[in-house]
């Protein structure tokens, strides 16, 4: 039975959001629903040493055809801030900072995992909204496709919404559009928010691939096609045809 898709037929709310953008398809079609949603929407990156950095390079162009999609996106999507966390790839040792083979690690987790990494960026997220005046922060998190990353559990992103407002005296929301939805789901998310153009946008100009390829345009998008992260965007390709034909 498909997952639920999150409401997005709400009026925009006077919330300001800022947006984890990668440059990837979860954080495309998490961008894609704060722009149908609130009034006001900033996007956030991060340089942290990944071995697929390629994503840095395609997260300008994204944007702007994103503010292409219409003139609302347009005038609701504003600065856009690129942060160096370099820190992150010189302390950790994974499949994601280092050129190793990705396989599973004696503590069930898969080498891709980088300990810590969504929490600083959250961290980091919080005070840079801070400075600006945002009061939601919206991340692709999601524990029904994933990789098992504690990280990326909702019980985590609660718990970090707490502590982050108790640390900095504020009223931050920690939203997460895609953490009770699976892959197919995402890609149905992306078009009920805008249209097949959005669907072949993320195909065509995003990027998830954990080995940093690009290569052919398959019919899911670019990328190595047998990285974790690959192999999950074609399954959640073909599910998400099978229910467009359902």
């Amino acid at each position: 039975m498909s997952a639920s898709i999150p409401d997005i037929l709400l009026p925009a709310e006077p919330d300001k959001a800022l947006v984890l953008f990668s440059g990837g398809q979860d954080s495309t079609t998490c961008l894609a629903w704060a722009l149908a949603r609130y009034g006001h929407v900033e996007t956030i990156g991060f340089d942290y040493g990944q071995r697929h950095a390629i994503e840095l390079e395609v997260r300008p162009a994204l944007l702007d055809r994103m503010r292409g999609m219409s003139e609302a996106w347009r005038a609701k999507l504003g600065e856009d801030h690129m942060i160096d966390l370099s820190l992150i790839g010189k302390i950790s040792d994974t499949a994601l900072t280092r050129d190793v083979e990705i396989n599973m690690q004696e503590n069930g987790l898969p080498n891709t995992f980088v300990p810590g990494r969504n929490l600083l960026f959250m961290t980091v997220a919080a005070t840079v909204a801070y400075r600006r005046g945002l009061n939601v922060l919206v991340g692709g998190m999601c524990e029904t496709d994933y990789s098992g990353y504690p990280d990326c559990r909702d019980d985590t992103m609660k718990a970090l919404q707490v502590a982050l407002n108790l640390g900095m005296a504020t009223r931050l929301k920690l939203e997460t559009p895609l953490m009770w939805i699976d892959k197919g789901d995402t890609w149905r998310l992306a078009e009920n928010l805008g249209g097949r153009a959005l669907v072949d946008l993320i195909r065509a100009d995003t990027h998830t691939c954990y080995l940093g390829e690009r290569g052919a345009l398959h019919p899911w998008g670019h990328g190595c096609g047998t990285c974790p992260a690959c192999v999950l965007r074609a399954r959640g390709y073909d599910a998400y045809l099978q229910r467009r034909q359902a």
